[in-house]
């Protein structure tokens, strides 16, 4: 199918726009630590099912050993710390200083790419790469929250938040490239995905029962409407949305999938006219336009 690569990033694209909806108002009620661990949970659930239903099995036969290496460390990288740095920073410098300093993760990725696959971007994917990173980071200066408060945050702070949303894109871009490395030409992105999420949730859950979390969980898992939103936001996200983020990078290039993936602060312009209320600027408008520009580069290359 072509430009399978491209659409299935921006159906991630999307999808994670609808996530950031749900989780925000999920981690306002239990913090983004117990989401970022229930909503792992509950995408291995959603994973498993689909896998079961569809094929029988949880995982098809013939995996090469080096193939559950790469993405068990996809895993980790690409969802526990990725997540992990990028909840912390959205507390420590805000929503919107996090997102501007996220968007350099398309051009991480692709340097990654070309380090440990050998993958080469032609010059109209480096120009719809740069073009649409340009469009985020265009919208994203201009997005101000009320709980930002940049300015009021002190210089070890910001350092700290800095370098949290810089792990956190660092990561998620090294985390795509070690999936596309363990899929290779045989591997589905669906049980690559339960394998990645598998990883995942096991080594947060271990991490917090080593920090003696589990006294807490009944207090957490009470909170029905914190349930309802986590759940929303994991079929969004770390079920429909990882699935399809991995195979866009399966089916193009990875920065360029990277790319299209990193217009969610465009995408999310209309969710928040609908749901909050807030009216778009002329900044956001000109931003979306000049990220759709890139897109479409990258739909041409």
């Amino acid at each position: 199918m072509p430009f399978l690569g491209e659409l299935a990033a921006l159906c991630t694209a999307v999808l994670w726009s609808f996530t950031s909806i749900f989780f925000t108002s999920a981690s306002r009620r239990i913090g983004s630590y117990w989401l970022n661990k229930i909503r792992l949970v509950l995408a291995v659930a959603f994973i498993s099912t689909t896998l079961m239903l569809s094929t029988g099995r949880l995982l098809p036969d013939g995996i090469p050993v080096e193939s559950f290496y790469y993405l068990i460390a996809s895993g980790i990288v690409g969802l526990t710390l990725a997540d992990s740095c990028l909840f912390r920073s959205f507390v420590v410098i805000g929503t919107r200083l996090t997102l501007l300093i996220f968007a350099i993760s398309p051009i991480i990725a692709a340097l990654f790419a070309w380090i440990l696959l050998d993958e080469r971007l032609g010059i109209l994917a480096i120009l719809g790469i740069m073009t649409t990173v340009s469009g985020v980071i265009w919208v994203t200066v201009e997005r101000r929250h009320p709980n930002s408060r940049i300015d009021a945050i002190n210089g070890k702070a910001k350092r700290i938040g800095v370098l949290l949303a810089t792990g956190a894109a660092t990561c998620q871009a090294i985390g795509l490239v070690l999936a596309k490395a363990g899929m290779g030409e045989s591997l589905n992105p669906l049980p690559a995905t339960f394998i990645r999420m598998v990883a995942a949730a096991v080594s947060i859950w271990l991490f917090g029962m080593l920090r003696g979390d589990l006294r807490e969980i009944g207090i957490k898992f009470s909170d029905r409407k914190a349930l309802l939103l986590a759940l929303g936001g994991a079929i969004c996200g770390p079920f429909l949305g990882v699935w399809m983020s991995l195979t866009a990078v399966k089916y193009t290039q990875t920065g360029v999938a990277m790319a299209i993936m990193a217009t969610v602060p465009v995408l999310i312009i209309p969710l928040v006219v609908i749901f909050y209320k807030e009216k778009a600027s002329l900044r956001a408008v000109i931003g979306a336009i000049v990220a759709v520009a890139g897109v479409t580069m990258l739909f041409l290359e």
